[in-house]
């Protein structure tokens, strides 16, 4: 009977500390932290990176407020139309012109027509003028730490460090959107380790700075998602692009009206 128990003990001993709770406010997001920290060893991330990704981090109430309140999936599906696709229409025609023999490359090699490519590149971030500044970790420290979505952004975050582990980004490179969403077309990191490509060759997959890798990487995330050529632009891809049904009519628009 000792025994047992003793085998018992040593087994609880030896067992990892368990994760602290997420929360709904600041107050217990420090010791959140401190435990993220040892798990994100734990899972192979090397301790330059999270010492790289993570000292300094704190919770940042902004973010939260922002989550709280998407103001786009309040309106109309044509009003959205109105105010995200129109004003871009001749930008998006330029864009195609300019870039005509790198986009009927990628259509050729992934099944996806350069419409669509583009109408993405358009709505997410203006071919990348709008990426965002905000701290990559920063905001998914803190979305991971929140009660909402905790499993979700846990995994994005460990996703984000690593790649700067691979050394596809630096840790300070690393600024997005509110959601932790990286370049040019707004990948999650998650997303940016399964469909990023090194499409210029230059041996980084480089979501920010690079036309060929943003452009390309877009196409395979929607050949990895079943995506059809020719089968329109309304395809079922888009919804694991963005999960809102009147962004998926706007992008769907958006490229019809690009290849009139």
């Amino acid at each position: 009977m000792r025994s047992a128990v003793a085998v018992v003990l040593l087994c609880l001993l030896a067992a990892p500390a368990t994760a602290a709770s997420c929360g709904n406010s600041g107050a217990g997001f420090d010791a959140w932290l401190r435990d993220f920290r040892t798990e994100a060893a734990g899972k192979g991330i090397s301790p330059q990176t999270v010492a790289a990704t993570l000292t300094g981090i704190s919770y940042d109430t902004r973010v939260i407020r922002l989550d709280r309140n998407q103001k786009h999936f309040k309106v109309s599906v044509e009003r959205f139309i109105a105010e995200r696709v129109s004003p871009r229409i001749g930008s998006a025609r330029a864009k195609l012109k300019r870039h005509q023999a790198l986009l009927d490359g990628i259509e050729r090699k992934y099944g996806v027509e350069k419409e669509i490519l583009v109408a993405i590149w358009a709505m997410e971030t203006d071919y990348g003028a709008n990426r965002g500044n905000m701290n990559v970790f920063r905001s998914l420290a803190t979305l991971a730490y929140d009660c909402r979505r905790s499993a979700f952004f846990s995994n994005e975050l460990l996703s984000a460090m690593e790649i700067v582990d691979k050394g596809w980004m630096p840790a300070s490179a690393m600024r997005g959107a509110w959601a932790g969403e990286l370049g040019q077309t707004q990948f999650l990191a998650s997303k940016y380790l399964r469909f990023a490509v090194d499409e210029d060759g230059d041996g980084r997959r480089d979501l920010v700075h690079s036309v060929p890798d943003v452009l390309a990487s877009t196409a395979n995330y929607l050949k990895g998602y079943g995506w059809q050529h020719g089968a329109g632009y309304g395809q079922p891809a888009l919804k694991e692009w963005n999960k809102a049904e009147k962004y998926q009519k706007a992008l769907a628009y958006f490229a019809g009206r690009l290849a009139q």
